[in-house]
C-alpha cells in the first residue's frame, strides 16, 4: 500500500519532467535554427554602382536551392520594360517567387545574371538595391506598434501628414477612422487586431509612402474574400502608377 502511494506521488513530477524535456528539445532545435540564420555570410558585393533606370533583365539564369539537384529555374531569359506591368503566372512550385528573390538578391543564380537598368544586382550594395524596390507579400507582417508607425516603416523620415496621405491613397483612412485612437491605435502582435484586408492595405500604404520605382506584388489578394479583394485592388491601382510592376499570381 505504501509503495502504491509513493509511486502515485512520483507520477506527477515524472510526467512534468518528461513534458519539459520535450519543450527543451524544441527550444534547442529552435536555437540551432536561429544560430544558423545569424551565422549566414552576406553575399559578396562586386561593386558600388547606382541605379538610374529600372527595367529588369534575366540573362540565361539557372538557379537551384542548396542541397537540391533539380533546377528551379533553367536558362531563363526575360526582359521587363521600365514602367510596365508584367504578370508572372503559374502553379505552386513553378519558380514564380524565386524570380522575385533573385531580383531582391536574397540569393544569386548559379549561372547567368539578373540586371536592373543594365546593372548586375551583384554590383549593388544592399541598401542601394532595396531603396528602389517595394514588395507587397501575401502574408503581411505588422509590428506590435501603432498604425502610424507601421506605415511609416516605408519612409522613416516621413511626416505624420505624409503618412496619412499614403493611408488615404491606400484606402486605409476609412477603417482607421473607426478606431477610437485612429492612427495611434495599437495593432497588436503581427497586426492581430486588424483583418487580412486591412493588414494588406497597411502594407500597400507603406509601399506608397516609400515610392520606389519597382513594385513586386506577390499574390497580394489570393487569401482575401471578395469584398477585401476589391478594396485592396483599389489601393494597388494607386500604388502601381508609373512604376515597373511585377505581379506574381497562380491564376
Amino acid at each position: 500500500m505504501a509503495l502504491l502511494i509513493i509511486l502515485n506521488r512520483l507520477n506527477e513530477p515524472v510526467s512534468m519532467f518528461l513534458a519539459l524535456s520535450g519543450v527543451i528539445d524544441l527550444a534547442n532545435e529552435g536555437l540551432k535554427n536561429i544560430k544558423g540564420v545569424l551565422n549566414q555570410q552576406d553575399l559578396p558585393v562586386l561593386g558600388k554602382k547606382s541605379l538610374q533606370h529600372f527595367d529588369i533583365h534575366f540573362e540565361n539564369v539557372d538557379f537551384s536551392y542548396c542541397n537540391f539537384d533539380k533546377r528551379v529555374l533553367e536558362n531563363i531569359n526575360l526582359h521587363i520594360q521600365e514602367k510596365s506591368l508584367t504578370a508572372i503566372v503559374g502553379k505552386s512550385g513553378s519558380g514564380k517567387t524565386t524570380l522575385t528573390k533573385l531580383i531582391l538578391r536574397y540569393a544569386d543564380p548559379q549561372y547567368g545574371a539578373v540586371k536592373i537598368g543594365g546593372v548586375d544586382v551583384r554590383q549593388l550594395e544592399q541598401g542601394e538595391l532595396m531603396k528602389h524596390i517595394s514588395v507587397v507579400f501575401q502574408d503581411v507582417y505588422l509590428f506590435d506598434d501603432t498604425i502610424l508607425n507601421n506605415i511609416r516603416i516605408g519612409n522613416p523620415q516621413a511626416s505624420d501628414n505624409e503618412v496619412k496621405e499614403a493611408a488615404e491613397k491606400a484606402h486605409c483612412h476609412e477603417f482607421i477612422a473607426r478606431f477610437e485612437h485612429g492612427y495611434n491605435t495599437q495593432v497588436g502582435e503581427i497586426g492581430g487586431s486588424l483583418s487580412g484586408g486591412e493588414r494588406q492595405r497597411i502594407s500597400i500604404a507603406r509601399a506608397i509612402l516609400k515610392d520606389a520605382p519597382i513594385v513586386i506584388l506577390d499574390e497580394p489578394t489570393s487569401a482575401l474574400d471578395t469584398e477585401s479583394e476589391i478594396a485592396v485592388q483599389k489601393a494597388l491601382d494607386e500604388l502601381i502608377q508609373s512604376k515597373t510592376v511585377i505581379v506574381i499570381a497562380h491564376r
